[in-house]
């Protein structure tokens, strides 16, 4: 790799933005499966464009087209300008991709991995140091610096996995349920690194389960079943579609909500009041006004001496959405994917010279 291509890759190229991400028809089977069928999507150029979808649904192998481990049936695909198919070494030269398995060499060091990538990836053996020196304080790895990957927390790991990617910074990151199996601060952490990648005009695919990871990182988001996009949008507009906000009220005693229903009277739907049984123990009333909806209910429950353990507005969630859109709600994080471990172990090396060689 020259020094002018390490420039163009470590300092985003000027000009016209393209599209960093393109999807126009793309269809893939495997043997009489189906796995994608016609899916057609674009990510903007610094765009958080989540993924979201049932295990099986397709995400993965999507990921793998754009990434070029695998090629498209028919369709057309578009890394940041390149096609994946007759341009795929400049596909690999332009992207990042991190899985749920960190790729790492546990026998390194932190700071030697970085220093090993940034070699595979042709900077010479200077740059290559000055470069993991930077990344080491970027992730707040520097006490670990030294240490083997080997005996890294599950976070640290991630965090250094990401960083081996950013080495030569890509222009569109692939991240495949990069926070499975995180502690919920290492997962803030990742959380940091994709705000990060906004900021510097990266685009970043991220394929998820956690959905309220998708509700506060992503741009937009699309919604994959059975290999076909079945809903997009930004997190606001796909709630939308699962109708407004709500009020939940939640009884001192369980044998109060019928006498709660008749105090709520014309708030409370016809339905609504059908659907209590001897089960319920709250029941749920349309607020399309609000606070002001809130506000009402709870006068007139307080005028009926009623007690209540709970009276709150709420909106639709995105696990509302994904139960309405697949019909079940988002599965654990680690479930079986499309990806086999050997698939994602070649994954770093897509990024490396075609030749394979360090340039001296």
């Amino acid at each position: 790799m020259t020094a002018n291509t390490e420039t163009v890759n470590t300092e985003l190229a000027g000009g016209d933005l393209v599209d960093g991400v393109v999807v126009e028809g793309v269809e893939k089977s495997f043997g009489a499966v189906k796995a994608l069928r016609g899916i057609t999507f674009r990510a903007a150029h610094g765009e958080v464009l989540g993924i979201l979808g049932p295990n099986g649904a397709g995400k993965t192998t999507m990921v793998n087209v754009l990434s070029t481990l695998i090629a498209p049936d028919s369709g057309r695909a578009e890394v940041a300008g390149h096609d994946v198919v007759t341009a795929a070494a400049d596909v690999r030269r332009s992207i990042m991709l991190t899985g749920q398995f960190a790729a790492l060499d546990d026998a390194l060091s932190g700071y030697e991995n970085l220093v090993m990538f940034g070699r595979l990836m042709g900077l010479r053996k200077r740059a290559a140091r000055a470069r993991a020196d930077e990344l080491i304080t970027e992730f707040d790895l520097t006490d670990a610096a030294t240490r083997r990957v080997g005996t890294y927390s599950g976070g640290m790991r991630r965090r250094i996995d990401i960083a081996c990617g950013l080495v030569v910074r890509p222009e569109v990151v692939f991240l495949d349920e990069p926070t499975t199996g995180l502690d919920p601060r290492s997962r803030q952490g990742v959380w940091d690194l994709v705000a990060g990648f906004r900021k510097h005009g990266i685009t970043t695919l991220l394929t998820t389960q956690y959905l309220e990871e998708a509700d506060a990182l992503c741009d937009r988001i699309i919604v994959i079943d059975h290999g076909v996009v079945i809903a997009e949008g930004t997190a606001d507009e796909l709630k939308a579609r699962t109708g407004g906000s709500y009020c939940e009220i939640v009884p001192m005693r369980t044998q109060d909500l019928d006498a709660i229903a008749d105090a709520l009277g014309d708030l409370l739907p016809t339905a609504n009041r059908e659907a209590l049984n001897e089960d319920s123990d709250s029941l749920a009333i349309p607020a399309p006004r609000g606070a002001k909806t809130l506000a009402e209910a709870l006068r007139r429950l307080d005028s009926a001496g009623l007690e209540l353990v709970d009276i709150a507005l709420r909106r639709p969630s995105l696990d509302d959405v994904f139960l309405q859109l697949t019909g079940h709600r988002a599965e654990p994080e680690g479930a079986p994917e499309e990806l086999s471990p050997l698939d994602i172990s070649v994954r770093r090396r897509l990024a490396a010279p075609t030749d394979g060689k360090a340039r001296p």
